[in-house]
């Protein structure tokens, strides 16, 4: 061995101890190994502990145009077999060899490599064996146009030299293993971090893809969902990764592929069971193969021109199954260790997913029991006057019978009869006699919003489904899930909504407005209405099949004109209710009074008993309930509409402090004021009187 020969040894050696960048000890050593080894294309590949699979480590060009080494193959960041290939020729004999690439052609015509370096005008080819501690671990290749002037001096400067390289290969492959395990450890901790940090699905998914993409390149990246007992498809989240091709985050393979339906993607998915259920890579004819397999495979491979396919299976369970899978139109994007790093993070992403999923939860259920409570203090504030059935009247008992009756079960009610019968009573009977009793009783009068509202209420909206909608809103259906609706006057519901609605009760299915996803409710319909919805149905302004779903058990209120002797316990019930409310002394109703209210044929049923009541209460001095001057009074049933218009309650307070004023010449408080004759506080006289705009000096005037 010559001085130089020790020298250039002496220089790889230090090189390899002191060099941890790849391109720089790589770069050097191939300057080096030129100045004494012409050669055009220089490339390593390394073997597995078995030598049974290559990969190749490193491909350098030299004196080759730019362009045309643009056109060679990518090498496969994986291993693949040996048996097949040049190499297997050359582990035959694993020494120095020096051979004509027109040989390997002959026996490897299919070795594409080849081929092309043939087209570049390479014509030999020296193969040096690495060996790392007497075990072969690789194989160094030099290829040229011009045969190379080697004696068997050389061939030993190249063995010596090749147990060099098999050193630097063996630190780099050490050093990028530990890169890539720091790599991971980040990775994992940017994760945790997007973990506790983001609480929504869209930032959580791109959290996580960037995070991937730092150390496993791809174009689309999907994690699909299987709820167990859900019949919609997979809940897809991908990201198209191609800025050029300006997608946002989409499916993998949308949910109706081709035209098809929600129902077909899902049969798609479910022809890919087992596929999903175990760690895979799929690369070039590989993935090729899928797409002759599988319809779904076929259409990305087509759609998206998808060659190569990662999948980790995130978790299996009773519960459903979760896949995460990452693709590239190149055939060799991914390898052994990224499917190694990414089923490292499985653990990891199956935690976010499920913290995700558990958060989403939570708030729709805190969103939930804010919605319930929001309505339960509305119905507190709003409740019917009467808060029971009051009477004891043949068909009142008839009418509370039916209630015993249907109440235990699901079954949907119509209650009909005319307004103010206490129709939303019947409501709160049934739910409260029900087993649904511990959760709420959700109510929509269809009549007071406008139609184009009424569905959000009834069935919710996603953020953005129209202007104003700044935020997802449960409605009324999701509310009422486990417990009981009222829908009243039912028969004012758009004929579009009646459709809708007639879904829910047939399929127990609705969608939010704006929103895909189908949602189910076990909410029990009690519906009301003071119209002849037969009648409706004939003049076609109410959907006959909705009717009869409606109409399963009718139960039918009758008016206050036809049960006159439950006037007096209504009478004497809303006395004691409204005096504890108002602040007033319990007063008596005169035997007179009662006779004539009985015989009135209330129009307005229970609830204008209820505002009778309230405002003789309001108005009334002394033991006994002043009825007197009032257009109810004492009317009969034949001339129930009163001669003179009826003032209102404002006017007839008004006009009652105004008559207290009077006969005081105008004094409020004291033992000969207007407050003690109207036996309120002078405080509170003097706050009504503000408000109705009474003043003290046209009250003496």
């Amino acid at each position: 061995m010559t001085s130089a020969d020790e020298t250039l040894l002496l220089h790889l050696n230090e090189t390899i101890a002191t060099t941890r960048d790849k391109e720089t000890l790589f770069k050097t050593v191939t300057n080096k190994l030129r100045l004494i080894f012409p050669f055009d294309i220089i490339g390593i590949s390394v073997f597995d502990a078995e030598v049974k699979n290559k990969r190749l480590f490193l491909r350098d060009y030299f004196n080759v145009d730019a362009e045309a080494a643009a056109c060679m193959p990518a090498p496969p960041a994986y291993f693949t077999p040996i048996a097949g290939s040049p190499l297997e020729d050359i582990l035959a004999t694993p020494q120095v060899r020096h051979v004509e690439l027109a040989d390997y052609l002959a026996k490897y015509p299919e070795f594409e490599s080849f081929q092309r370096m043939h087209a570049l005008g390479m014509r030999y080819l020296t193969s040096v064996p690495l060996r790392l501690g007497g075990r072969l671990t690789g194989a160094l290749t030099l290829t040229a146009r011009r045969k190379p002037a080697l004696t068997a001096a050389d061939d030993a400067l190249l063995e010596k030299i090749g147990s060099l390289v098999a050193v630097a290969v063996a630190n780099t492959v050490a050093f990028e293993e530990v890169a890539r395990r720091e790599q991971e450890r980040t990775l994992q901790l940017n994760i945790s971090t997007a973990l506790l940090s983001i609480k929504q699905r869209e930032p959580l998914f791109r959290a996580v893809a960037e995070e991937l993409d730092r150390v496993v390149p791809f174009e689309y990246f999907g994690i699909r969902v299987q709820r167990a007992g859900q019949h919609e498809p997979f809940e897809g989240f991908a990201e198209f990764r191609r800025p050029a091709a300006g997608l946002p985050l989409e499916t993998l393979a949308p949910d109706r592929p081709q035209g098809g339906t929600a129902t077909d993607a899902l049969g798609l998915y479910n022809q890919l069971d087992t596929l999903l259920q175990v760690p895979g890579l799929y690369l070039g004819d590989a993935f090729r193969a899928l797409a002759v397999r599988y319809p779904l495979m076929r259409y990305i491979y087509d759609e998206h021109g998808i060659r190569a396919l990662l999948i980790v299976p995130l978790w299996q369970r009773a519960d459903g199954a979760a896949v995460l899978s990452l693709a590239s139109a190149d055939p060799h994007a991914f390898g052994p260790d990224d499917l190694a790093t990414v089923q490292a993070l499985a653990p990891q992403v199956a935690l976010a997913l499920d913290n995700l999923f558990a958060f989403e939860q939570i708030e729709a259920l805190k969103a939930q029991v804010e919605q319930e409570r929001t309505y339960l203090i509305d119905e507190i504030n709003t409740t019917a006057t009467v808060d029971e059935l009051i009477g004891s009247s043949a068909a009142l008992r008839e009418v509370q019978v039916r209630i015993a009756q249907v109440a235990p079960t699901a079954t949907t009610v119509l209650v009909s009869g005319e307004t103010g019968t206490g129709k939303e009573l019947v409501a709160r009977a049934l739910h409260n006699a029900s087993p649904r009793r511990a959760r709420a009783l959700i109510k929509l009068n269809c009549a007071a919003l406008p139609a184009q509202l009424i569905e959000s209420e009834l069935f919710g909206h996603e953020k953005g489904a129209f202007t104003g909608a700044a935020e997802r809103r449960i409605g009324k259906f999701e509310l009422a899930d486990g417990g009981t609706i009222f829908l009243d006057e039912i028969g004012e519901l758009p004929l579009d909504l009646q459709a809708k609605l007639l879904r829910v009760l047939q399929e127990k299915e609705f969608e939010r407005v704006g929103g895909s996803r189908v949602l189910t409710t076990d909410a029990r319909v009690v519906a009301a209405t003071n119209r002849v919805l037969a009648d409706e149905v004939a003049a076609g302004r109410f959907r006959a099949d909705l009717y009869y779903r409606l109409n399963v058990f009718p139960v039918t209120l009758p008016p206050l004109r036809t049960r006159p002797e439950d006037v007096e316990p209504l009478l004497r019930h809303s006395v004691l209710r409204l005096s504890q409310r108002l602040a007033k002394p319990l007063r008596q109703i005169r035997p007179a009074d009662l006779a004539a209210l009985q015989a009135y044929a209330w129009p307005g049923n229970v609830r204008e008993l209820e505002h009778l009541v309230e405002r003789a209460l309001i108005v009334s001095q002394g033991p006994y309930l002043d009825f007197a001057g009032l257009p109810a009074a004492g009317a009969p049933a034949e001339a129930a509409a009163p001669a003179a218009p009826m003032q209102t309650l404002r006017e007839q307070e008004r006009a009652h402090i105004l008559a207290a004023l009077g006969r005081t010449g105008g004094r409020v408080s004291g033992a000969q004021g207007a407050a003690l004759l109207l036996d309120i506080n002078p405080k509170t006289l003097e706050a009504r009187m503000k408000k109705l705009g009474i003043r003290r000096t046209v009250a003496a005037g």
